[in-house]
């Protein structure tokens, strides 16, 4: 424990904390003594209480009981009802778990939880509830709304009319509240309060600011009492009409609609451009004053009122309302003391017509833009082939001397890369793809190999498959770009002491540490020959469902898997000892990164370490509904050619519409699937049918999109 000498000075931080104690202090005692505000901590609290003081809170009270909530409620609610609260609902919450109180001019709200991970243990929290408009409750009320910000009371007592009307003249005289005059009610109305209430009574108030009793700006209150069929009273406070706006302004329109100010609640359905929107809302007004403001809006937006529409429950106004597109129904009605809105509209038949003729169109005209963008896209790219292939040599090709390869390499050889242990060879030239497949088949069949029919052999790509014995070459000639590109592989060309000449001095970089790359979004060495870096997310998203890294180090398998082991423990990944293989060859760990499951692979290839890290991001994969049933994998199907597809997999046919999964309609079909490998099959009218595998695993979502010309494009989401 630190502590502080005699005679030394103390550090500033020391009294900074020293004022913080005294403001909280002080934040403790103001609750305790301004009357308005409950002390939460001298409440009364269940028996087997078990306090939360982790974060003292002179306003807040958190307490734990060994009950579950639909225990706990009533358990409470009884409690403090015995401790001289009455318990109320607030206008339009009937539905809410709060408990609401009041006791006097202080309010206390009263809400529970379910302990975490606990169903048999709740979590009671008291809160302070400040009341602005204090009106007095009679004794034995029952079915109490109640609103002290305006303030509203709607009640049922059980005192006679007489005795009522006696209750509220000496409490609301008790609690500062003063009868309205016609003189002292000149300056809200000129009508007078001569109002006359069938069976009761009717009685206005007014309250001038106090600080002490906590009004503050209150407008005048109307006060009715009538007498009921079973001898009760009803008990109604409200603000006064004359002190309500007379004309309405408007706020933010909801679903494109108008919306009155003020409301108290309002929420809508749509949007100004659905086929249907709603809005709706408690307006803070006389229903005259609200139907004249509909009368305006309406009017100005091009709204026409068509006579009367059926009442419904609650309805006092029902009015049909009509554009030229649209039709609709305003209602109006009272609840407590707002204004009921709804307000509703929907397209024609003729005008949802015309709408779905309209996007037809669009989506029309983006396919044949798209397919129009293609095909000059490829126009482009074959022309440029042409040119390119005009500058490649069709000269006949003499072998290079001194070549090193099994089967010799042609004179305009360039960038070769020979790799004997497997089996492979690669090199770059000038010359045309007919003047190096005609090297080739020379040259090999001179050297004793048999050339195997192909079907591709077209002026910018040729395929040569060639055996000698037991042994076999497959050779690509493929014209890509400017240059032609030869790749060949197989048993033909196995060397076991050919090693490239430059293979000391990649031994020699491999031993030097691998450092990283402080740019790459996931770990990897500076000291790499490739790498590539791929993402999955939603459309506007930040955050990726899924990220992969692949790599190729000239380096160890042991190097690799230290370095990565040491980096990505730095980013707080932790490594999951079950299922770990790690050997010469090949190793494969499962991590648990912050954003979810990760696994790291390794392999051998090429005499480099190859690498393959994936990280998963269950969040945003539950958010975007892609995330995969337990123990089940997911396919996502998608469309953006211009025909309907049909794809078959599991014994299952699925339709994917065109355009789907494009912008004009991201989400398509879904299915959810074991793990395993599967055959499926694609058919587009005027194609030949597309058959292939593809292998998921439990945990992941694979996207299969179908292209424009038929062919699918598979690709791991998470």
């Amino acid at each position: 424990m630190s502590t502080v000498q005699r005679g030394t000075k103390v550090p500033a931080r020391w009294r900074l904390l020293a004022c913080g104690l005294v403001l909280v202090t002080s934040s403790a005692l103001a609750a305790t003594n301004d009357e308005g505000i409950v002390d939460v901590h001298a409440l009364p609290q269940l028996e087997g209480a078990v306090e939360d003081t982790s974060r003292p809170d002179p306003y807040r009270v958190e307490y734990r009981v060994p009950t579950p909530e639909a225990v706990t409620s009533p358990a409470v609610r009884k409690l403090l009802s015995a401790d001289g609260w009455v318990p109320y609902i607030r206008p339009l919450e009937e539905k809410s778990t709060t408990l609401n109180f009041k006791k006097g001019r202080q309010g206390l709200s009263v809400h529970f939880t379910q302990a975490l991970g606990r169903p048999d243990q709740s979590v009671v929290y008291y809160s302070h509830d400040r009341i602005y408009g204090n009106v007095p409750f009679p004794d034995n009320a029952s079915d109490i709304v109640f609103d002290g910000t305006r303030p509203y009371l709607g009640c049922i007592t059980s005192g006679a009319l007489d005795a009522t009307s006696d209750f509220y003249a000496k409490e609301m005289a008790a609690i500062g509240w003063q009868k309205l005059t016609p003189e002292t009610a000149a300056r809200w109305t000129a009508t007078g309060l001569d109002e006359t209430v069938p069976n009761g009574l009717r009685v206005f108030y007014e309250h001038p600011d106090s600080n002490a009793t906590g009004f503050y700006k209150q407008k005048p209150v109307m006060l009715t009492l009538t007498r009921r069929d079973d001898g009760r009273t009803n008990v109604d406070i409200r603000v006064a009409p004359f002190a309500l706006p007379s004309e309405l302004k408007a706020d933010g329109d909801l679903a494109g609609l108008p919306r009155p100010n003020p409301t108290k609640t309002a929420r809508s359905l749509g949007s100004a451009s659905s086929n249907k929107r709603e809005m709706s809302a408690a307006v803070m007004a006389e229903l005259p004053a609200v139907l004249a403001f509909y009368h305006r809006e309406l009017a100005a937006r091009g709204w026409q009122e068509n006579g009367n529409a059926p009442l419904a429950a609650g309805d006092e106004v029902a009015i049909k309302v009509s554009t030229a597109e649209e039709t609709g129904v305003l209602r109006l009605g009272r609840k407590y003391d707002f204004t009921m809105v709804s307000l509703t509209a929907q397209l024609t038949e003729a005008a949802l017509a015309a709408r779905i003729k309209a996007k037809k169109e669009a989506d029309e005209r983006f396919f044949k833009d798209a397919e129009a963008a293609a095909k000059q896209v490829i126009a482009a790219d074959e022309a440029r082939r042409k040119v390119q292939a005009a500058a490649l040599s069709d000269a006949p090709l003499n072998a290079l001397a001194d070549s090193k390869t099994p089967v010799p390499l042609p004179e305009t050889a360039e960038s070769v890369k020979f790799e004997g242990e497997d089996g492979r060879l690669e090199f770059s030239s000038t010359s045309s793809v007919k003047a190096l497949s005609t090297f080739y088949r020379v040259t090999l069949k001179n050297a004793g190999w048999k050339e195997q029919p192909s079907v591709i052999n077209q002026p910018n790509m040729a395929v040569m498959e060639f055996l000698k014995g037991s042994k076999s070459i497959s050779m690509t000639v493929m014209q890509m770009g400017p240059k032609v590109n030869v790749s060949a592989n197989g048993s033909g060309l196995i060397m076991a002491a050919a090693k490239p000449a430059a293979g000391s001095e990649m031994q020699a970089k491999a031993t030097e540490p691998l450092k990283p790359d402080s740019d790459s979004e996931l770990p990897v060495p500076t000291q790499r020959s490739s790498t590539s870096l791929a993402s999955t997310k939603m459309p506007g998203s930040t955050a990726p469902f899924r990220r992969e890294l692949e790599a190729s180090i000239p380096a160890p398998l042991g190097d690799v898997l230290a370095f990565y082991r040491a980096e990505l423990t730095k980013l707080g990944w932790q490594e999951k000892a079950d299922g770990a293989t790690v050997t010469a060859e090949r190793a494969q760990i499962d991590f648990t990164s912050p954003q979810g499951p990760a696994v790291l692979k390794l392999g051998r290839a090429k005499g480099e370490t190859s690498v393959n890290l994936a990280q998963k991001n269950p969040d945003a994969a539950t958010k975007a509904d892609i995330m995969p049933k337990p123990g089940q994998a997911r396919l996502m199907l998608g469309n953006i050619g211009s025909q309907e597809a049909s794809l078959t997999i599991n014994k299952q046919t699925i339709k994917i519409a065109a355009g789907t999964g494009t912008p004009q309609s991201p989400k398509g079909p879904m299915l959810d699937l074991p793990p395993g490998k599967y055959q499926y099959s694609l058919k587009v009218a005027g194609r030949p049918p597309r058959n292939d595998t593809i292998d998921i695993a439990a945990g992941d979502a694979w996207g299969l999109m179908v292209g424009p010309t038929g062919e699918v494009l598979p690709l791991q989401m998470y």
